[in-house]
């Protein structure tokens, strides 16, 4: 009987209470119901950014001693409630925060699978790792280890002074949630071989905010040869949404904030409790009030200048956004959605380039104008800057590039209206948890959540999206016109028919 219970205690799932030796200390985590993905949560990646350390680059955890439960997420970093759908699992808002996620389905070190690490979206001023839409254990189940970190926000992460930069070593200030990200990436880069995951096929993807990230971590030196691959769902730096501020702008902007604050040093504002220095800020009405500058340390120029030299990690690149990304009410503000109202617009907006524009977003139709409307509220807010973004690292990459557009529209709730494939729905396709939203899903959302996955994973695991049993996944470039990847229930490439809309934007941006 005894052998018996040895045997049998040998057969139960050790990854249950697996633990994993890091450069700081030892961690325990848990495993999936299966025991075939060992889930770490909560695992700090950088010291507490508090009293001294608020707007400091990330500093080195602490090491401990003995071993540290994993089985928690850490504390979202501070932020007030901003977006109704942003669901989140933590403690709590805290400016204690940095901390991160692993899912890994290596049984052992030995395995050395691709790493994808995840940055969320939020517009610098909310979001957290711990959101059910995020949830790393099912894109796991594709062969790669999940990574997703927690990284500072709004006036904790972005807030520049001149104090900060004289007590920097480099002379600049702010940035300090982008450096977040580049410390989880470290970690990752010291730490993901003990999951089993491979730290020189790292994969950094992110949406929205976090595709700004992405494009952002390809421009800064200081993560160069920390990833190797590429991901932008939905944005990137070249654009006046979330565009950078110059460090002159933003120590004017940032200084006016302080005087209001009533604490115009840095010393008087590291004394203010976190919460009253947030509610000051949320004051500021913008989401992105604070956010990411030319800083001369993380960002060493523009985005634009910066991959118009070449100078960005020449990594792959899978990028593209969603059909609906924007308003209609956008264009037209309170006027009635006509075709005279978008046309009048247009002659505001582009004068002697009306007609051309008007080629381009037509507006036969009161219809089809506001159509129209909707569709230059989305390339002004997302689709051009990732245009932009994909074509400046083709002229000066030396990889390849892959495009798409995700074009399904979720389910309308019981009692509501659908919406269309607007900004952030296709996070849940890629992460395989469409039923962390309570939406009548149907059979062919689950069928394109899967084929998603599997091209993400793909691109994460060889640098292409293809494999065997999916719809080809054409490279982007002009030898078969500019190549997009539709994202459906009925998937498939095709060239790019928009091209003149981006073309047109961006000669207006030139010309300024």
């Amino acid at each position: 009987m005894r052998r018996f219970a040895f045997v049998m205690m040998l057969a139960l799932p050790l990854a249950a209470a697996d633990q994993v030796a890091t450069d700081k200390g030892v961690v325990e985590g848990t495993a999936s119901a299966d025991s075939k993905v060992r889930i770490f949560k909560g695992i700090p990646f950088a010291a507490p950014p508090v009293g001294a350390l608020r707007w400091r680059a990330p500093q080195p955890a602490a090491s401990w001693t003995g071993v540290r439960k994993a089985t928690e997420f850490g504390s979202r970093c501070m932020q007030g409630h901003i977006y109704n759908d942003m669901m989140f699992r933590d403690p709590g808002p805290s400016e204690d925060c940095l901390y991160l996620n692993v899912w890994t389905p290596a049984a052992s070190a030995e395995e050395k699978l691709p790493v994808m690490v995840w940055i969320y979206g939020g517009g610098y001023g909310a979001g957290a790792a711990s959101e059910p839409r995020q949830h790393g254990e099912n894109l796991a189940r594709k062969g790669v280890v999940v990574v997703s970190m927690n990284y500072r926000l709004g006036v904790f992460g972005f807030l520049v002074h001149p104090e900060l930069a004289k007590e920097s070593g480099h002379a600049s200030s702010g940035n300090y949630g982008l450096m977040d990200q580049t410390a989880a990436l470290e970690w990752v880069r010291k730490n993901i071989a003990a999951f089993g995951g491979d730290p020189g096929k790292v994969t950094i993807f992110g949406e929205s905010a976090g595709s700004f990230s992405v494009s952002a971590q390809m421009a800064s030196p200081l993560a160069q040869g920390l990833f190797q691959r590429a991901i932008g769902e939905s944005g990137a730096f070249f654009s006046a949404t979330l565009g950078l501020k110059t460090l002159a702008k933003a120590e004017e902007d940032d200084a006016k904030f302080a005087a209001a604050a009533g604490a115009p040093t840095i010393e008087a504002l590291r004394a203010k409790p976190a919460e009253e220095l947030l509610q000051a800020a949320l004051k500021e009405g913008s989401v992105v009030r604070f956010a990411p500058v030319v800083d001369g340390w993380f960002f060493p120029d523009t985005a634009y200048a910066i991959y118009a030299a070449g100078k960005q990690s020449q990594v792959p690149l899978l990028a593209g956004w969603n059909a609906d990304e924007g308003s209609a009410r956008a264009i037209f503000k309170s006027d009635p959605a006509t075709a005279a109202n978008f046309i009048k617009r247009a002659k505001d907006l582009y004068g002697e380039k009306a007609d051309a524009f008007l080629k381009l977003y037509p507006a036969a139709s009161d219809e089809q104008a506001e159509r129209s409307a909707q569709d230059l509220a989305g390339d002004q807010f997302i689709a051009f800057s990732t245009w932009k973004w994909i074509e400046m690292h083709a002229a000066t990459g030396k990889s390849r590039e892959y495009r798409y557009e995700f074009d399904e529209a979720p389910p309308a709730p019981a009692g509501g209206v659908a919406r269309g494939a607007y900004h952030s729905a296709e996070i849940e396709f890629v992460f395989r948890v469409l039923v962390s939203k309570n939406l009548p899903w149907r059979p062919e959302d689950f069928k394109l959540s899967e084929l998603m996955s599997a091209y993400w994973s793909n691109f994460a695991k060889t640098g292409d999206p293809n494999g065997p049993g999916l719809p080809k996944w054409p490279a982007y470039g002009a030898a078969d016109g500019y190549q997009v990847m539709h994202l459906s229930a009925t998937p498939g490439a095709a060239p790019d028919v928009h091209r003149g809309r981006y073309e047109f934007l961006d000669a207006l941006a030139s010309s300024k």
